[in-house]
């Protein structure tokens, strides 16, 4: 509030904030990393929120549904044939006044008159064209007549130029006339050199100086007055074609007779050089249009085009090809035929996906929008809180993460403790140092200075192999979305609290493959059949021995036992159901190699598939490994704890 140059400033009272953003990006982007840890793949999750929208509002869903509801309500419009209608009534009312006129005169010319009415034809369209020259004794039915001549040829030109009538007062008017065929002669020269590819810019410039009142839309260039003309022109054809043979003959024998020789000639030359120019438009496309009220052409052409437009706005907003992003939206379209708040819509969620990209959220790759490594940092965080949230709570008995650092093999000698000592205490050697200072009796007193904990010898990094099963049977049974939250999760400890761990991702299915995060965010089943242990084990041995000094820890996610293996001599996978010896010797042979190398090998078994369960207890008591069965919802604290006891070290036990 201003007085004498004095101010008073307070918090905003008047609605919500006018300069808040109309969108969390935040929240956006846990609504995909919650969709993708359920198992969606990544692809699809970006799709979603679009789809419905930031805050469940103002989607593509609710734009599509919108478009839908007009498309229906255009096809149940009216009927296509009114202007057939139309004009059989005009000419019903003219032949009935003058034959009432002809009645009361008796004469031989009115005779032959009435003899010429009686043998007209009995479609409208050759009547029309018989009586072209006919002399009316009736002024009521000489205009009833002209009025079916003039009304379509105004409705034609006007669906064909908007604005034409404003230039087109007197459809008789000789320099009307002249006018509207002078400017048709210049647009089908100006299409015509468009279309050969010349430079047409001035030619334009001076085109719409002379003729510029044809068309109030104002085109700033040929392209714009060619995309105007084309889907006016596109609708008229598409009515053509949606009508019956007999409707179609007796429409085009009516604007022939209506229109003329020369003009008809004209507006054909039009059509073919702008269909020429916009091949991509629907120009042959059908519609049953149903409806009780006749439709005039103009009226009929209209409800066609807009249909047509619905139906490439529909294509846009589907998002359905390959590559499609918002941009592919003409938001104009949008605006044009769903209004103004649908034209908002699109631009808040265009704006929502470059925010999302200019934050550094997602990136652009040759395959389309993909997480980027700040937001799979989120996602991963958000998992492992989960599964930090389950191991807090104690369903599986005591996992004290603060000790996780302190890996190392233990030596068998203690020392005295120190403040910030997170080792194990050494309980004998605790009491008996109490025991001395304080002498014999029960209960000992314990002090600071008795404790002693248990020495290690630490090992400085760990390098993982985590290998996950990525055959289609782990998303029919459900265990995606799990495998997904559990290796996301594993990346995201491994990158925060231990960084100097190596780990490496590894999915399998026929083949497999080392993933990295974002790889692993966006991978989505392969349909090929095939779960290929071995492959994954021989890369996770390779990426073992490629960090020597670190402790060799591989941790195996799986729902069936292995059923392909590497063949040298194809130089693929080899698949087999029921398993082949010699897919189980290759697999075990692995093993083998993994054990020799000193690596804790550790298996966790989804589902209780019989085969894999003798598959796993003999490789667990080959390596000397553990086999966990957990639940579903209890993968990712299995492994993470599992991760974290296998680091500290298995060698020169």
């Amino acid at each position: 509030m201003a007085g004498g140059n004095r101010f008073r400033y307070g918090s905003w009272r008047g609605g919500p904030d006018p300069l808040a953003p109309p969108y969390d990006v935040r929240a956006a982007v846990d609504s995909v990393g919650a969709e993708v840890l359920a198992g969606g793949s990544l692809r699809e999750a970006l799709r979603n929120l679009l789809r419905r929208g930031p805050e469940n509002r103002g989607g593509l869903d609710d734009l599509v549904a919108r478009a839908r509801r007009m498309r229906r309500e255009a096809l149940r419009r009216g009927d296509l044939d009114g202007a057939v209608t139309r004009a059989q009534a005009l000419l019903d009312q003219a032949l009935a006044a003058e034959r009432d006129e002809l009645r009361g005169r008796d004469d031989d010319n009115a005779r032959f008159a009435e003899a010429v009415l009686d043998n007209l034809p009995s479609q409208a369209a050759r009547a029309v064209e018989e009586l072209s020259g006919y002399e009316w004794a009736s002024d009521e039915a000489r205009a009833s007549y002209q009025q079916i001549l003039d009304g379509l040829r105004r409705d034609v030109l006007e669906q064909r130029f908007s604005g034409l009538r404003d230039a087109m007062r007197g459809a008789a008017d000789p320099a009307a006339q002249r006018q509207l065929s002078e400017m048709l002669g210049d647009l089908n020269d100006l299409l015509a050199r468009h279309d050969r590819g010349e430079d047409t810019t001035d030619a334009f410039a001076e085109f719409m100086r002379r003729h510029g009142d044809f068309f109030p839309e104002k085109p700033e260039t040929v392209e714009e007055l060619v995309d105007a003309l084309a889907r006016r022109a596109a609708a008229g054809e598409r009515l053509m074609r949606s009508l019956t043979p007999n409707q179609r003959e007796e429409l085009a024998r009516l604007m022939e007779s209506s229109l003329g020789p020369e003009l008809a000639g004209q507006l054909s030359a039009l059509d073919a050089n702008l269909r020429s120019l916009r091949p991509d438009l629907a120009w042959e496309r059908r519609e049953r249009v149903r409806g009780d009220q006749p439709l005039g052409y103009g009226e009929a052409a209209g409800a066609l085009g807009e249909i047509a437009d619905l139906d490439d706005l529909l294509d846009q907003l589907g998002q359905e090809h390959p590559g499609a992003t918002l941009d592919d939206i003409d938001v104009e379209s949008v605006s044009r035929s769903l209004g103004r708040d649908a034209a908002d819509d699109v631009r808040r969620l265009r704006e929502l996906e470059r925010e999302l990209r200019r934050q550094g959220w997602l990136t652009r790759g040759a395959d389309g929008l993909a997480l980027s490594p700040k937001a799979l940092r989120r996602l991963g965080g958000t998992a492992l809180r989960r599964i930090f949230a389950e191991l807090s709570a104690g369903r599986r008995g005591q996992h004290d993460l603060r000790s996780a650092g302190a890996a190392g093999e233990v030596t068998g000698a203690s020392r005295p403790w120190e403040y910030g000592d997170e080792q194990p205490l050494d309980v004998v050697r605790t009491l008996a140092r109490a025991v001395r200072r304080t002498g014999a009796g029960v209960p000992v007193q314990l002090a600071a200075q008795d404790f002693e904990v248990v020495e290690t010898e630490r090992r400085a990094s760990a390098a993982v192999a985590l290998c996950v099963d990525l055959s289609y049977s782990m998303v029919s049974e459900g265990r995606w979305g799990p495998m997904k939250q559990t290796a996301l999760a594993l990346s995201h400890l491994v990158a925060t609290r231990f960084p100097q761990d190596a780990l490496q991702i590894i999915g399998f299915g026929r083949e497999a493959m080392p993933l990295t995060q974002q790889e692993l965010a966006g991978v989505e089943p392969d349909m090929v059949q095939g779960t290929n242990l071995q492959h994954a084990l021989k890369l996770a041995g390779r990426h073992l021995r490629q960090h020597p000094g670190s402790e060799p820890v591989v941790l195996v996610v799986t729902d069936g036992e292995p059923t392909a293996h590497l063949d040298p001599e194809l130089g693929g996978g080899v698949f087999n159901w029921p398993p082949l010896p010699e897919t189980i010797e290759a697999t075990v042979a692995e093993v083998d190699n993994l054990t020799r190398y000193g690596a804790t090998m550790n298996l966790f078994m989804l589902g209780e598939d019989p085969g894999l369960r003798r598959f796993v207890d003999a490789v667990a008591r080959r390596s000397g490994g553990r086999v966990f069965t957990p639940e579903l919802g209890d993968l990712g604290e299995y492994v993470v704890s599992d991760y974290l006891r296998a680091r500290r070290g298995r060698r020169g036990r």
